[in-house]
């Protein structure tokens, strides 16, 4: 409330009360409200409150100065003071990865981009809007989604955003930031982001064909393979003017790590308009060298050494490097030749068709006697073929009446020959046959008796084993007896004892005979070896 009222009824001009609710109140007279009733001012928590201080006051333990700005911060309920004005409300800009907003700092007057994050100006802060060519300005409304296009909506770019250029496959952007006074290039596809100091080379071409300067207007350099059409009016020696259509294939040689080659490939503003120009002086020249009937016969192989040059060895070359850009061309392609006077071109048409007539009839001409030829040829063959087929005929009577005299001789002396031959093998197979069993009955015979050789020599063998055998045990028998008779006799001996043997030997004859009737024994004699001993119990 302003021009409040004193205890005394009188307004104090210029005085401000401030009163909270809930309450109810009449205003006095003299007194009014400054701004109406006002809402408490609800903060979230990515919002903010820019205040500035009207005169000087304590704001808790702080000294405010008049023309202090400050913030309050929310989540918080927040009713202005008397002394203190609200300059505006302040929201956190949220920022995607590839978005960003110019600040600029009030104090120190530097602007800055931020980007990827959610941003809250501070009290010294503001947005700042970036200021670009039209042309930029153009160029960067085409980048705007089909879908806006298709809804004709009209999108006006937001200043203070940081300016965004997708830039597209195999293509190249150069940025020029004037306050470091260094430039960098972005190749694509990328996303270029351009700083507060920062911007686009801008690429003014030629287009059409003929080609017409600053034509094209782009803000990227697509860096190939590609190619451009030109027209170019030539004059050949004899004063023929001719206009040749030309496309040219071309691309850069680029690397992306050196920063030298990638701004050498931006120092020519016009690359287009400079090539066709650069080309159309090399073929204007090699042209005029060379008359128009010579030209109009090899005008490819003239206009590629003229442009591409020639090695050591006289082969034409296969490319064209300007060193200013590092533009290759590699490939030329005639697509059309014409004369630019009407008089000329009739005559060029009639001697096309002259040439194809005369070309036509010669083929044909060619062709008829070629065919004469070829008839000729397959006469003589077939005669010669003829020819000889009959003499291969007689070749083949000949050996029939040959064979047809050989098989009456032999017919005449084959019945003798083969009754001669029959007798002749009749005796020798009845010869062989008696041999043969001559052999067979001798060899017979002799198995007959070496089988019984071997039965009567087997027979012999075994009997000889059987009587060995026999004998064997006859020995074994009597060796066996004799030692059973030596055993007894020693047994006996022992058993009588040498005493008693020392006493009979002693002994006179009655001793003996009682010593040989003791003994069990009949009769005893003694004998030597040469004569028999017979003893029949006696």
């Amino acid at each position: 409330m302003v021009d409040a009222v004193d205890e005394s009824g009188r307004n104090q001009l210029g005085k401000r009360e401030l009163r909270k609710g809930e309450g109810s109140f009449f205003l006095r007279p003299g007194e009014r409200l400054e701004n109406g009733i006002q809402n408490v001012h609800v903060l979230e928590d990515d919002e903010a409150l820019l205040l500035g201080a009207r005169e000087a006051h304590e704001d808790g333990k702080v000294l405010r100065n008049p023309g202090e700005r400050w913030m309050i911060r929310g989540p918080c309920d927040y009713v202005p003071p008397i002394p203190v004005d609200i300059v505006e409300k302040r929201r956190s800009i949220p920022l995607d990865q590839n978005e960003g907003i110019y600040v600029r700092d009030i104090k120190s007057g530097q602007v800055r981009a931020v980007t990827a994050e959610s941003y809250l100006l501070k009290e010294n802060e503001e947005l700042w809007e970036k200021i670009v060519p039209s042309v930029v300005e153009e160029l960067l409304l085409k980048d705007v989604s089909r879908d806006q296009k298709e809804r004709g909506r009209t999108s006006q770019r937001d200043k203070t955003r940081v300016i965004c250029y997708r830039t597209p496959h195999n293509s190249a952007v150069q940025i020029y930031d004037y306050k470091a006074k260094k430039s960098r290039v972005v190749y694509g596809p990328d996303l270029v982001m351009l700083g507060p100091d920062e911007q686009f080379t801008i690429q003014s071409l030629s287009g059409d064909v003929p080609k017409r300067p600053h034509v094209i207007k782009s803000l990227c350099l697509l860096l190939g393979p590609d190619f451009m059409t030109d027209v170019v009016v030539v004059e050949t020696s004899d004063h023929a003017r001719l206009s040749l259509k030309i496309s040219y294939n071309w691309h850069f040689e680029y690397d992306v790590h050196d920063e030298g080659k990638s701004a050498t490939i931006f120092s020519v503003p016009d690359f287009v308009g400079d090539t066709c120009k650069a080309i159309a002086s090399r073929v204007r020249g090699i042209v005029a060298a060379h008359s128009f009937d010579n030209f109009h016969k090899g005008s490819a192989t003239i206009i590629r050494e003229a442009v591409f040059g020639t090695e050591v060895d006289g082969k034409p070359r296969n490319r064209f490097v300007f060193s200013a850009n590092n533009l290759v061309i590699t490939n030329i392609d005639i697509q059309s030749v014409e004369p630019v006077d009407s008089r000329t071109r009739d005559a060029l048409q009639k001697s096309v068709q002259l040439a194809i007539e005369i070309t036509t009839k010669s083929q044909e001409a060619e062709a008829r006697h070629e065919a004469e030829r070829r008839e000729q040829q397959a006469r003589g063959r077939l005669e010669r073929q003829k020819i000889q087929d009959e003499a291969e005929a007689e070749k083949s009577r000949r050996s029939l009446l040959e064979l047809q005299a050989a098989s009456a001789a032999v017919e005449s002396t084959g019945q003798a020959t083969a009754e001669a031959k029959a007798r002749a093998q009749a005796a020798d197979i009845e010869g062989k046959a008696a041999v043969k069993q001559s052999e067979l009955s001798s060899e017979a015979e002799s198995i007959k008796s070496l089988s019984l050789l071997e039965q009567k020599k087997a027979s012999q063998i075994a009997a000889l084993t059987h009587q060995k055998a026999l004998d064997d045990l006859e020995i074994t028998k009597a060796k066996d007896l004799a030692e059973i008779e030596a055993e007894k006799f020693k047994s006996i001996v022992e058993a009588i004892g040498a005493e008693t043997l020392a006493a009979v030997a002693q002994a006179g004859p009655e001793m003996q005979a009682k010593l040989l009737s003791g003994l069990g024994l009949k009769s005893f004699l003694l004998t030597d070896a040469n004569s028999p001993l017979n003893i029949f119990n006696q």
